[in-house]
């Protein structure tokens, strides 16, 4: 009531200035990596849900049944014949 008696307006005294504009920007911004990250991580659900779904490989030569071959054995064991070396 006083404010009013002084000829203040509430209105003109309810100015959020830069430090609320500051607030907000940095939320938005805050909120925009959360959301960045969360695509992130549920894309990285998504393929483990798929290759969890999907039906298991045959073993391919020297590979253990169960268990599906990368490749980078078989690469290793043709590169290694090629230079006479033997794998570990």
């Amino acid at each position: 009531m006083f404010l009013l008696a002084a000829g203040h307006t509430v209105a003109s005294s309810a100015a959020p200035g830069a430090i609320g504009f500051l607030v907000v920007a940095g939320m938005g911004l805050a909120i925009f990596f959360l959301f960045r990250s969360m695509t992130k991580h549920l894309r990285k659900v998504n393929l483990a849900a798929a290759k969890e779904a999907a039906p298991p490989a045959k073993a391919g030569p020297g590979g253990a049944p169960g268990r599906a071959s990368t490749g980078a054995a078989a690469t290793d064991t043709a590169a290694n014949k090629e230079s006479g070396r033997k794998s570990s």
